[in-house]
């Protein structure tokens, strides 16, 4: 089993991300659907922890088919999903039961397990988890909303149907590397019309005020002889850029020399990229 943890700050308060959140959500759900492939709701309901309190359980089913890679395809059926399951405790989330995970329809020994906390700073907060699993060689990886690459894969024309100067997603055409973004895309050029945040500069995570950070605790695990660490090390896999640390080196800047993970850094850093681009959208 391969664990990471990730911080992701954005220039917003965790209350008005609570609304922003569910906006980002519903809103890249409805472009996936509009592919044919997207997001399945199985249940969506009201739950009661004795420790977190009140909140909302949700069972879906991710397809994926198209975006496996092709080794991963050519041992898969054509209809593929990954079944979710998560706790919504805000500003605590649990995505994936600790014992299962995320279930694969293929493949049920793979699971991935998230959980996730919200807290009004900027990402300097050690072992919020307080989890066995992070007391030991642990890394931890910033990510930049504003500075860190995008693949180019999820770059969309200007051309694209949405809000004025369209947005980039999972559910994006690919545009050519040298097209830059517009600046409704882009947050070293985007400047929100109702709250008057951005564009963010260099070294905006320790200047700008409000911030917080979404800290995600990230466990995948495929328990096949053989294909074990070649399928988690491609969840987990490494590119290049992005603010990587081991142990937590808040309020960094520069580029790190640890590498972040691509598959799942890549789904985080687009997911919170929108919620800032989309702010004028969701923000009363």
């Amino acid at each position: 089993m391969l664990v990471k943890e990730y911080r992701i700050c954005m220039p917003l308060t965790t209350e008005e991300y609570r609304v922003g959140q569910l906006y980002t959500i519903s809103k890249h759900s409805h472009q996936e659907s509009e592919k044919g492939e997207g997001v399945e709701v199985v249940k969506n309901e009201p739950h009661e922890d004795p420790v977190h309190g009140p909140g909302q359980f949700t069972e879906k089913r991710v397809h994926l088919s198209s975006k496996l890679p092709s080794w991963a395809r050519a041992v898969t059926p054509r209809i593929f999903y990954i079944t979710e399951k998560a706790w919504n405790y805000y500003p605590y989330t649990i995505t994936g039961e600790a014992a299962a995970g995320a279930r694969c329809s293929f493949l049920p020994k793979f699971s991935i397990y998230i959980e996730t906390k919200y807290e009004d700073n900027c990402g300097d907060s050690e072992n919020i988890f307080r989890s066995d699993k992070i007391l030991g060689d642990h890394e931890v990886s910033f990510l930049d909303i504003a500075f860190d690459e995008i693949p180019e894969r999820y770059y969309r024309s200007l051309e694209v149907k949405g809000a004025p100067g369209g947005h980039w997603g999972p559910a994006a055409c690919a545009a050519p590397a040298s097209r830059p973004l517009s600046p409704h895309q882009d947050p070293r050029y985007f400047s929100s019309a109702k709250t008057g945040r951005g564009p963010l500069r260099e070294g905006w995570r320790l200047h700008t005020k409000p911030i917080m950070c979404s800290y995600k605790l990230v466990s995948v695990k495929f328990e096949v002889w053989g294909l074990q660490s070649r399928v988690e090390q491609f969840v987990h896999k490494v590119r290049g850029g992005g603010e990587g640390a081991r142990g937590a080196r808040a309020a960094r800047s520069e580029r790190a020399a640890v590498p972040a993970p691509q598959v799942i850094r890549d789904i985080l850093l687009i997911g919170h990229r929108q919620a800032f681009a989309w702010v004028d959208e969701w923000c009363g």
